[in-house]
């Protein structure tokens, strides 16, 4: 991407660990314009100009959209990291209607390109509540009809540490092996490393010639994080 024509990105999510990722790998692009990074407490570590934080009310719009103009394209990474731990009510108000909330004044301030962070599987006629949510979701934001949308869905997340006990370090330790016997249509259901889709999303945001709506899942990941354009 060229640098004459710089890319303003508005970013909600910036501090959660795929988050962060898209954030560091943002950093290290040179069509980077302004990144402005909105969320509930500032992520620690940056200092660069072009880079600013507003810690904001993640459930009340008034208290961020004001800060929406002048941007290109918004990145929500945005969600409860374990949802079978919360109250189902906390989950929708975070990853539901806090996302749309986020995507609908966006589309008001003008953005024209809008990214989510989602899950492999998400459908709203799911019998299972978490892929139902996300599927309404998606449908929600297929209704504001923005130039480009684009929905990463990812199965497992693999991270260098384990953040939620015993469980996830089982599915850590065994979902590498299980990706490999995964080809086909299953390779969707392969683990990502965190860094990767982290970079594959902050460089599909660079991407200038994409319009309408794509889901991309870990071939595309892949070919992103390989990606020298």
């Amino acid at each position: 991407m060229s640098n004459a024509n710089p890319l303003n990105i508005v970013m909600m999510g910036a501090t959660g660990a795929v988050g962060s990722e898209v954030v560091a790998a943002l950093r290290s692009e040179p069509g980077l314009g302004k990144l402005a990074l909105l969320g509930r407490r500032e992520l620690a570590g940056i200092n660069q100009e072009n880079i600013e934080q507003h810690c904001i009310d993640i459930l009340n719009p008034e208290s961020y959209q004001a800060l929406l103009s002048g941007y290109q394209c918004a990145i929500c990474t945005l969600g409860i990291g374990e949802p079978s731990k919360v109250d189902k009510q906390d989950f929708l108000r975070i990853d539901k209607q806090a996302v749309l909330d986020f995507a609908t004044h966006c589309r008001q301030a003008g953005i024209e390109h809008f990214q989510l962070l989602s899950s492999v599987g998400v459908d709203a006629q799911s019998r299972s509540f978490y892929l139902r949510s996300k599927g309404e979701l998606n449908e929600a934001l297929l209704a504001l009809n923005f130039k480009r949308l684009s929905l990463f869905q990812p199965s497992m997340i693999i991270t260098p540490n384990n953040r939620y006990g015993f469980s996830q370090a089982l599915t850590l330790a065994l979902w590498p092996a299980l990706s490999h016997i995964m080809v086909g249509p299953l390779r969707k259901f392969r683990g990502i490393a965190v860094e990767k889709l982290g970079t594959a999303i902050a460089r599909n945001s660079q991407c200038k010639t994409s319009t309408g709506v794509e889901v991309l899942h870990w071939q595309e990941f892949m070919a992103l994080d390989s990606s020298t354009d």
